[in-house]
Formats: C-alpha cells, structure tokens, sequence
C-alpha cells in the first residue's frame, strides 16, 4: 500500500488539506502525478480509485469548506472559479509541472473553470458526468429545480432537500416546465432525518449547489487551452442531468464523450456506503489518460 503524506496550504478564505500516495521507485514524478478531484466530496471517496494507481504519484483533497479544509472567511457558498484557484494553487505547490486530472462530479466543472484559465498546469483532464446545468436545453426548468432543492434546504433543512436532490438527480430525461405540480419526496424514504436540526452548513446543498450547477464554460478558452479534455459518462446514467450535461459539453466541444463503467459514482468502492464498478471504472480511466 502506498504512503500517503498529508500536507497543508493556506490560500485567500481557506486551509486547504490535500494527500499524496508516495511516487513509485524509479518513477519520475513530473511525469507521473494523477491529480484526483471531487466536489464537494473529499478525498476519501477517492481510496479506492487510487488504489488502482500505484503505479503513479496520487493526489487527492478536500475543497474548501469540506472535510479538513476549512473556509475563514465566513462565505455561504463557493465559486467554480474559486475552487478551481485553489486546485492551482495545489499543483503549483507540487512543483512538478503539468499533472493529468481526473475529476467528477462538481469536481468536473471545477476542473473546467481551472482549465480555462491555466490549462498549462494540466496535461490531460478527464471530467466526468459535470452537472453544469447551463448548458442543457431544458436549463430553465433544471435551474429551477436545483433552487428548490437550495431553497427547501434554508427553510427546512438537509433531509427535505437531500431527499429532493437524490430524487432530481436520479430523474432520467428533461425536466417539465408543471415540476413544481410534483410531490416532494418522502425524507424517510430514502433513510434520511425527517426533522430539521437548525444546521445549514453541509457543503453540498448550502455551499456549491447553486454555484457549480449554474456554472456556464467558457467553450472558447477549453478549446484553446493545451490541455487534452476527454468528457466521460456512466454507462448506466444516460438520461440523468449529469450524464446529459456532460454529452452537450463534449458536443460543444466536437468531442464524443468517453462512456465509463457503472454510474455517477462508478469509482466507489463502499465509500459512503455506495458501490460501483471500481476496477473496469479504474481500467477505463486508465485507457483515457492514455489514449493520447
């Protein structure tokens, strides 16, 4: 198993915290850094996916306001913009050159945002299923949604809203414009707290929520940056408002997307109690990074 060494970099509003599993013997570590990103989930999701890797120098962090990285500066939310800041700040801090990225989730528009603007700090960038809901054609409505899931969580809490997040993510196709007619689902039915404990500090439903699915990429820098961009979906989330944003990103890009093992989560290998195809998930990103 590798080492993992755990430093810590302090960067305008935050302290952030990220690992590195130590450099295989003989590698060369300006060539060989995997950079693995989430949001808002930490780097504990990625234990399993990186075990994959050992051949490789990995890296891994909690962004600001999750986990150990902690925000200072008393903000509600998080910027795209802001994350991808401090994901160059990370890299810069390695000091090994240009590394491949592999993010998803909220961490896919954030590693797009980072792109656009120093796409010199990244070789080849695979994002997977990013929930950039700017740029689906029933963004409107999928907008809407996404502010009432925010809105239902400052009014009523986290189990209300996750509950009405699970439900919106899962959700295959467009979204109606008569979504509001919809009954909300029932907390308890998928295992969550019915009652409200004053919180609102959960960095996926207060923080990033709104941020990262408004987030709209600038298509013109991605496709003039050096960077390699590979777009990937989950086999079995085609129809879901990540998977679909992630096919018009690769499509504005005159990219086809890359079609990955499993689901949104397809890497987890019991991480927060989800499972997905880790192995065949690590295979074809493997493949992906290089496929050049």
């Amino acid at each position: 198993m590798a080492e993992v060494e755990t430093r810590e970099l302090t960067v305008p509003g935050a302290t952030l915290r990220y690992d590195i599993r130590s450099a295989p013997t003989g590698g060369t570590p300006d060539e060989n850094i995997l950079f693995l990103v989430g949001s808002p989930m930490d780097a504990v999701g990625f234990t399993t996916l990186a075990s994959y890797f050992t051949d490789r120098t990995v890296v891994t962090y909690d962004p600001r306001g999750t986990a150990r990285s902690q925000r200072h500066d008393g903000a509600a939310q998080s910027t795209p913009q802001e994350h991808a800041d401090d994901l160059r700040q990370v890299i810069e801090a390695l000091d090994a050159g240009a590394v491949d990225v592999f993010a998803s989730s909220g961490g896919a528009v954030n590693a797009l945002a980072l792109v656009e603007r120093h796409g010199d700090l990244v070789r080849t960038l695979v994002a997977h299923e990013p929930p950039a809901a700017q740029v689906l054609p029933d963004r409107e409505a999928a907008l809407a949604v996404i502010a009432d899931i925010h809105a239902t969580y400052l009014r009523d809490g986290m189990g209300p809203a996750m509950a009405k997040f699970i439900a919106v993510s899962g959700r295959k196709g467009l979204f109606p414009a008569d979504w509001a007619d919809e009954p909300a689902p029932d907390p308890a039915a998928f295992g969550l707290p019915t009652q409200d404990d004053g919180s609102r500090d959960d960095p996926l439903l207060g923080q990033n929520l709104l941020t990262c699915t408004g987030h709209q990429p600038d298509f013109t820098a991605l496709q003039g940056a050096p960077t390699r961009i590979v777009i990937a979906v989950g086999q079995e989330s085609e129809g879901e408002l990540a998977a679909r944003a992630a096919a018009r990103i690769a499509e504005r890009l005159g990219l086809a997307p890359a079609v990955f093992p499993s689901h949104h989560g397809g890497f987890l290998g019991g991480e927060y109690g989800q499972h997905g195809a880790p192995e065949a998930f690590a295979k074809a990103l493997r493949h992906a990074l290089e496929d050049s």
